[in-house]
């Protein structure tokens, strides 16, 4: 007990650490609070442009399809808050800093995640949240209190999806340092993917991202369920509430896939 009350105080300490370097210059601390919204905002912008040419995107309105953008904003911006930070694991790799990490009397992963939280994108998570709420009024949906619960369930584990996929990506450096660019184009494409009605994409990639990697499940099938709608693309109406069970999928593979990067990590030295 006294082990695990210890474990908890490093954490803090280490949070605490970090809150107290990231405000120690206030009005820059708070003009990037503010400048971090910047792209949330444009993700939002983006389909208001494109409903200002068209009535229909995908065969959904706009109040449905903010109702996506919403869901996607809201649980992407938390998990980049959250951990976002382990894609900067390909320079820790690279300059041994990872070695510090791995002899400390502490799990690997919760330290690199608190030694570089980005305080700073608090406001875009927030952001998020605020652009779900108003798509949730504003789409006239037919509340009951399973939808209520999935209004809830739903964007928590699209947070969870995204963690998830954002240590996946990352693990890849233990074999291949420079694999930055691969990381983001799947986080970062993932992201825009899901801001938009399945519907729109065609093909083998809508079957590769929407299903193959599961990101129907963050945004697309959530909103159907919340909606009331039928799946245009015939999928049963169950899976819109299968989105903790993908994300739950999807956080042990993260897991496993860490846990073997980690023992395969032979340092710098080696």
């Amino acid at each position: 007990m006294a082990e695990a009350g210890g474990t908890i105080a490093a954490y803090r300490a280490l949070l605490r650490a970090q809150a107290r370097s990231q405000t120690a210059y206030r009005t820059s601390f708070v003009v990037d609070v503010l400048g971090n919204v910047g792209s949330t905002v444009f993700d939002v912008v983006t389909v208001l442009v494109i409903f200002g040419v068209t009535r229909e995107l995908g065969g959904f309105t706009l109040r449905e399809t903010l109702v996506m953008v919403g869901l996607s904003s809201c649980a992407f911006a938390t998990a980049d808050l959250l951990v976002g930070s382990i894609e900067r694991l390909p320079r820790y790799v690279r300059t041994g800093l990872l070695d510090a990490v791995l002899v400390r009397p502490l799990g690997a992963l919760p330290q690199l995640l608190l030694m570089d939280l980005p305080l700073r994108k608090v406001s875009r998570a927030l952001f998020g949240l605020l652009v779900l709420v108003v798509a949730l009024v504003s789409a006239g949906i037919a509340w009951t209190p399973g939808r209520a619960v999935l209004a809830v369930v739903a964007p928590l584990a699209g947070v969870v999806f995204f963690g998830a996929l954002f240590v996946a990506t990352a693990t890849v450096s233990f074999w291949w340092v420079e694999s930055g660019e691969l990381a983001n184009s799947i986080t970062y494409g993932g992201r825009d993917f899901t801001s938009y009605p399945v519907t729109v994409f065609e093909g083998w990639f809508r079957a590769a991202f929407a299903y193959g990697l599961g990101f129907a499940f963050v945004s697309y099938q959530p909103a159907l369920a919340l909606l009331g709608r039928t799946d245009p693309l015939g999928l049963p109406s169950w899976a819109g509430w299968a989105a903790p069970a993908v994300a739950l999928v999807a956080a042990a593979g993260a897991a496993a896939a860490w846990r073997t990067g980690v023992r395969h990590y032979r340092s710098t030295g080696s």
